[in-house]
């Protein structure tokens, strides 16, 4: 069984596991730096995207995630993680993770209370995933490696980048946990090729 860690310093932690889960998967929630050896995948959940990267400095995680990022083991951001995955952040001189061929924007569909849900057409995954944004991004600019899987109102919400996954959205939050059923896959495969 595939073990998918889950980056457990603020955000969405508990809806990931609990999607993991329902997967057929092993949920990790990482709190320590060192348990990232410990997992096959990892999943950089939507939060605040300033706190999770000052609690990324201050737990001294940015060097092990940027290591993991070079492993071959799959990496999935959603919302904030997309932003902390992403090489280019509109309006932001320098990248967090900066792994994925991707420029993003901040809160792109507004703020809190414009939140809101639509049906989503995800390419490999689903054709009527109910996607549920907050305070979402949205990928501005993709590179010629990256696999667009989903737009919403003409900007893509959903990419992908051999091993790197992100999406604007929040999958955890719906009973439907398709878009993390293949992020499992792509786990799995992954680690199929690494043995």
């Amino acid at each position: 069984m595939v073990k998918v860690g889950v980056l457990g310093l603020q955000g969405a932690v508990r809806e990931h596991v609990r999607s993991i889960e329902a997967c057929g998967a092993e949920a990790v929630v990482i709190k320590r730096r060192e348990q990232l050896a410990e997992v096959d995948g990892l999943i950089i959940p939507g939060g605040e995207s300033t706190t999770m990267r000052r609690l990324i400095d201050k737990y001294d995680f940015m060097e092990e995630l940027r290591s993991f990022s070079q492993s071959g083991k799959p990496m999935f951001g959603t919302c904030a993680g997309l932003i902390l995955l992403a090489k280019t952040v509109a309006g932001y001189a320098e990248p967090h993770i900066g792994v994925m061929d991707v420029e993003v924007e901040r809160n792109s569909f507004g703020r809190q209370r414009e939140s809101f849900e639509a049906p989503l057409d995800i390419a490999g995954v689903a054709e009527d995933f109910e996607a549920v944004f907050i305070r979402a991004p949205h990928i501005l600019q993709a590179g010629e490696n990256v696999e667009v899987l989903a737009k919403h109102d003409g900007r893509i919400v959903a990419a992908r980048e051999g091993q790197f996954l992100g999406c604007s959205f929040h999958p955890e939050l719906t009973e439907d946990h398709r878009l993390t059923a293949y992020f499992v896959e792509m786990v799995k495969e992954a680690q199929a090729n690494l043995v």
